[in-house]
């Protein structure tokens, strides 16, 4: 069976009993600042299993996208380990329990997959006799077959938690320990895990009790790539058809054969995974980066390009296999076929960008490992190691490697030591997100109606929460989330901040500061009791500020135009990749992988101003997502929608899905200003623009400073660039008549320099200090000075803002003698504590401490002196 098979009948099998099938959720946890990415099959689901939320349906089964990046290094080195996987999960929220989820894992394994029952063990919690009589009694699992471990137990601090059953999958003696006592559990690789069933039966409280939950959950877990090598009978994850043809495609390209060596088969399976973590992560809007998820893909893509490197591949390679993913995963995984064309640009990008850094990586390596033999030094130090490992992605393997061939070793405890630091800070970095976490338990509202209405000023609170409790009473000071029964309030989304203003009540008032949505859709209101108090149930008037609001809404729709105007002018590549919706300004990040023009930009902002002096109406409607594709309505990238969603048309130019506030007519955007555009990432842009009375006051304030400059440069505002250009023509000639006279000066004052010459090893040498203004005049000098002295060596210093400056020439047959101004200038600076270098007839550096500058002249001569010997 085809990996893409076992996916589907999984999610069949499943449906046939009763659950609904969901697609993926996105690597992008939703709402849960204490994930990075989503890493486990239930984790998009949490909101389900803490009850805080009510499920669409008590039963569901999905086939999630899972990214974990803790143990990258040894991806590649065990059968099993990947960055990207997927987990087959079926859950029930307070429905089916043991028996059902037990039966079912067992009816999948053995009679849809049909898996040899004499190969399947089972390990339960040592009190969980009801697991362990339903393996032994209703399935017929032989009593040798069930092993009771104390590590069957799921719990991760206060909250749900319960006992665990693993299904095992025997590989073989073979592929074992060779101890008579070996059983699922050992360390070894006989016993393959292929399925854990979580039974959630319990609530964990801060004292340690474990009370039963009214609601018992079920959540498990099959890993498909796992489930695939054993029905394809594979040694590894990576032979299965779901990874080994992206090893395939790098074993061509590289010239190399797979299973001849251990290293190249490292580097094979290390690129097939990270080929597909990468596309992943960026099919679901995840881009290069130097932070959060975008350094996690950084990071796994330059990874990838280092071990193309150790096979020998030079150049990119990494888009071509990003084609290999897509028709691997693509009929399973809609988000990653449809994103193919971006992600392959991103790839592209990005890969290119590496191979400049890694040159750079190389560089810097090159100069240390020269000063440390200069040094006579036998030892690489960690810290460097570790520099050269996370700045310029440089594995320890290949530093250590070039180090060896000059005789250096690397200290691994110091790179060891600086690796755990840096997990460490992560660590406490994740730690302190999870703390912010704090959603109110809802579910006892979901009887309750609760509507979305602009028009709606009166209200009744239904919920009051304090971090993660549900209060009755908010008092005057208090920071709290408010639910109420009908909201006018806009849910922060798509870009756009959430709406502010106020809810008032009986006998008290509250600023609204946001206003946010839950996953399930429930819209709530963060801000501060501003005066007495807020009850539950109270009836309250809901206030809006609808001049921020208005604001907002020009913005949005302003946004949707841009959008538009961005994919006529530059192309069809273009797409969303993020945008902010403020009163103030609207910001709009998209892809395109050049800067955009002045040209393209006039052309953008001049489609932009036509819409809006069309006058054309705004159409809002809600309608299914099959209505809204037949429209041609564009998803912004990364975000989610449900079975109805809202389409905001612009009729003749611009369709999306929306859910903002927007005009009701183009016209009411006034009109539209780019006022910045820039690069901030690997093929992404970005755009700022402002609209409305932000536009006119722009406007005011450029013709006052066009007024202000022509009355400085005494001529017209009309005249302003041509007076601008000349006063400029006249300054760069005035420029160029004072760098004539510095270079007379310097070629008068230089004869003295030259003058006091010294001779070393009979080459004439000139080191002495000048008076310069910076290090221009410094090398006009330095020039002068070799040219009269016609064969010899020239270093000369100035002192400024209490810094030295060097600049050393030599001349070329003193070279050919063995001189070399880059190691002359070097040893001045160090002597005067800093450093530098460059070519062997010429180089600069500079030094910090000027009482040495005696000092410094004195190394250099030294050192010119050992190079002549």
């Amino acid at each position: 069976m085809k990996g893409n098979e076992l996916r589907q009948a999984y999610l069949q099998f499943f449906e046939n009993k009763g659950h609904l099938k969901l697609d993926s959720f996105s690597l992008i946890p939703d709402n849960d600042p204490s994930l990075l990415l989503i890493g486990a099959g239930m984790a998009p689901l949490k909101p389900f299993f803490t009850g805080k939320l009510v499920p669409p349906r008590t039963r569901i089964t999905t086939s999630q996208k899972c990214m974990r990046t803790g143990d990258l290094e040894n991806v590649g080195r065990t059968a099993r380990h990947h960055t990207f996987f997927e987990m087959l999960g079926n859950f029930s929220f307070g429905d089916y329990f043991k028996k059902e989820a037990i039966h079912w894992a067992w009816e999948f394994l053995t009679e849809v997959i049909k898996l040899d029952k004499s190969k399947l063990y089972v390990t339960v919690y040592p009190d969980d006799e009801e697991a362990y009589n339903t393996w032994l009694n209703d399935c017929g699992v032989p009593a040798d077959h069930i092993s009771r471990l104390e590590d069957n137990f799921w719990e991760i601090g206060e909250g749900p938690c319960g006992p665990d059953s693993e299904i095992f999958f025997d590989l073989g003696p073979e592929r074992g320990c060779g101890c008579d006592d070996c059983a699922p559990g050992c360390d070894c690789d006989r016993y393959l895990e292929i399925w854990n069933l979580v039974f959630t039966q319990f609530n964990k409280t801060a004292t340690g009790e474990y009370e039963p939950l009214a609601k018992k959950n079920i959540d498990t877990g099959a890993g498909l790539e796992r489930l695939a090598s054993v029905l394809q009978n594979c040694e590894s994850n990576f032979e299965t058809d779901l990874i080994f043809p992206i090893i395939e495609a790098t074993a061509k390209k590289a010239g190399v054969t797979y299973h001849t060596d251990a290293n190249t088969d490292v580097s094979l399976k290390v690129i097939a995974d990270h080929a597909r973590a990468v596309t992943a992560l960026i099919s679901d809007g995840v881009l290069p980066s130097n932070e959060g998820r975008g350094y996690v893909l950084r990071r796994i893509l330059r990874r990838a390009v280092r071990h193309g490197r150790l096979l020998g591949i030079e150049g990119p390679f990494l888009t071509p296999l990003v084609d290999v993913v897509v028709d691997i995963l693509g009929p399973g995984i809609q988000s990653i076929a449809e994103k193919q064309d971006f992600v392959k640009r991103v790839v592209a990008n990005e890969e290119e960008r590496f191979n400049q850094t890694l040159a750079q990586g190389l560089d810097l390596l090159s100069s240390l490992i020269d000063s440390l033999v200069d040094e006579k030094a036998t030892v690489l130090p960690g810290t460097e190691v570790f520099k050269l490992y996370d700045t310029y992605g440089f594995p320890w393997e290949l530093t250590e490697e070039i180090a060896s061939e000059r005789g250096l070793a690397i200290d691994h405890e110091g790179f060891d030591a600086a690796m755990q630091e840096q997990r460490t800070r992560a660590r406490e970095a994740r730690a302190s997100e999870d703390a912010k976490v704090a959603t109110p338990d809802i579910t006892y509202l979901a009887n309750e109606t609760l509507t979305e209405d602009e028009s709606a000023t009166e209200s009744e609170v239904l919920m009051i929460g304090k971090g993660s409790d549900r209060i009755e009473t908010a008092a005057d000071g208090d920071e709290v989330t408010i639910i109420v029964r009908s909201t006018p309030f806009h849910a922060e989304g798509g870009g756009q901040l959430g709406d502010t203003g106020f809810i008032t009540g009986p006998m008290g008032k509250m600023e609204i500061h946001n206003t946010k949505r839950l996953p399930e859709g429930t819209v709530y209101h963060i801000g501060t009791v501003v005066e007495g108090s807020l009850n539950q149930g109270n009836k309250v008037q809901v206030n809006v500020d609808v001049a921020r609001r208005n604001s907002m809404a020009r913005n949005h729709t302003a946004t949707h135009l841009l959008h538009a105007a961005l994919k006529t002018v530059l192309g069809a590549h273009v797409n969303q990749a993020g945008s902010l919706v403020t009163p103030g300004y609207l910001r709009f990040d998209f892809t395109h992988f050049s800067p955009v023009t002045q040209e393209e930009l006039n052309q953008i902002e001049y489609l932009v101003n036509e819409e809006i002096l069309k006058a054309t109406d705004v159409a809002i409607a809600e309608m299914s997502m099959d209505e809204a594709k037949e429209k041609g309505a564009m998803a912004l990238f990364g975000d989610k929608y449900g079975d109805v969603v809202r389409v905001v048309e612009v009729p003749g130019f611009s369709v999306e899905l929306c859910g903002g506030s927007h005009v009701g007519n183009t016209a009411f955007i006034g009109t539209f200003r780019l006022i910045s555009e820039a690069g901030i990432g690997s093929g992404v842009r970005r755009i700022e623009a402002i609209t409305g009375a932000a536009a006119v006051e722009a406007a005011r304030h450029d013709r006052e400073t066009i007024s202000e400059m022509a009355a400085t440069l005494k001529t017209k505002p009309n005249q302003v660039q041509e007076r601008l250009h000349q006063v400029l023509e006249e300054a760069k000639s005035v420029e160029r008549e004072l760098a004539d006279i510095r270079k007379d000066l310097a070629a008068t004052g230089v004869a003295d320099v030259v003058s006091a010459k010294v001779m070393v090893n009979d080459v004439p040498t000139v080191l002495a200090m000048v008076k310069a203004s910076d290090m221009d005049n410094l090398r006009d000098y330095a020039d002068k000075g070799i040219e009269q002295l016609g064969s010899g060596v020239v270093l000369l210093a100035s002192v400024n803002e209490d810094k030295i400056n060097f600049v050393c020439k030599v001349s070329k047959d003193v070279v050919k003698r063995g001189a070399h101004a880059g190691n002359i200038v070097k040893a001045a600076a160090q002597a005067a504590g800093g450093n530098g270098g460059g070519r062997p007839d010429m180089a600069q550096a500079g030094g910090k401490d000027p009482e040495k500058l005696n000092d410094a002249l004195r190394a250099a001569g030294e050192a010119l002196k050992a190079m002549l010997g």
